[in-house]
């Protein structure tokens, strides 16, 4: 059965939207696969509208452009399904007939989308405060592993809980309590290219960025019960850095 107009409207709403901030990141579909969990074939689908994006991907992409993820997920959510038809309103002789409050507050939120999109996009900055987003993290535990701490909020309670400096660079193990993970979390004080990796045993999780990309500093999270046992590595400059050691793990032979 085919969608209502309306919600294939939203559908390419969100495609614009997406587009406009992968424009604003500058980046290529193979960055943008080096900077997130997600392939570059996947962007592709993504942002040609061939296929509905995770809300882990429309969060990160927004991040990467320095949007707020507000907007764009309002928007997201919008397009997931199209809203049940409204009850026809009874006549009633002599009283005036109102539209169904969730109806007004759809139409609300539609105009507050635009308006904040429009917005970000002129300024090139956050949606204003009063449409912040909770500081509520959007996943847990295993639902968390793979994605991105900023994209999924995980970095709003993270605490350090082991350093390590290499030359030029500082290498940090962050865990979220509330989301349950760990991640690793590099900080470069010249531009260079760096892969920014976490271990814990077997399961390793890394990230790669350019020289001239200024904001990746983070590896994908880990899921954890704490942050014993947990490594977090940072090769820069052909130097190696990882918490918890005091050299260089030897070379396989």
């Amino acid at each position: 059965m085919p969608h209502p107009q309306g919600s294939a409207t939203q559908g390419e709403s969100l495609v614009a939207t997406l587009r406009e901030l992968k424009d604003r990141t500058g980046l290529s579909l193979a960055a943008l696969a080096a900077r997130t969990p997600y392939s570059k074939s996947a962007w592709h689908r993504y942002l040609t509208g061939t296929k509905r994006p995770p809300r882990p991907a429309v969060e990160a992409l927004s991040r990467l452009a320095g949007a707020d993820p507000v907007a764009v997920l309002a928007l997201w959510a919008a397009a997931e399904s199209p809203p049940a038809p409204a009850a026809p309103p009874r006549r009633e002789r002599g009283r005036p007939r109102w539209l169904p409050l969730w109806l007004l507050a759809l139409l609300g939120t539609a105009a507050a989308v635009a308006a904040a999109v429009a917005v970000a996009g002129r300024q090139g900055a956050p949606a204003p405060a009063g449409q912040g987003l909770v500081a509520v993290p959007h996943c847990h535990a295993r639902s968390c592993q793979g994605e991105l701490p900023d994209a999924s909020v995980c970095a709003r309670d993270a605490q350090t809980r082991s350093t390590v400096s290499g030359t030029g660079y500082d290498v940090r193990l962050r865990w979220s309590p509330r989301c349950g993970t760990a991640w690793s979390e590099v900080r470069v004080r010249s531009a260079q290219a760096r892969e920014v990796s976490v271990r814990a045993g077997q399961d390793v999780l890394s990230a790669r960025y350019p020289a001239d990309d200024a904001t990746g500093i983070a590896s994908p999270m880990l899921a954890v019960p704490s942050a014993l046992g947990v490594e977090a590595c940072a090769a820069v400059g052909g130097r190696l850095a990882c918490t918890g050691l005091d050299v260089e793990p030897a070379a396989p032979e």
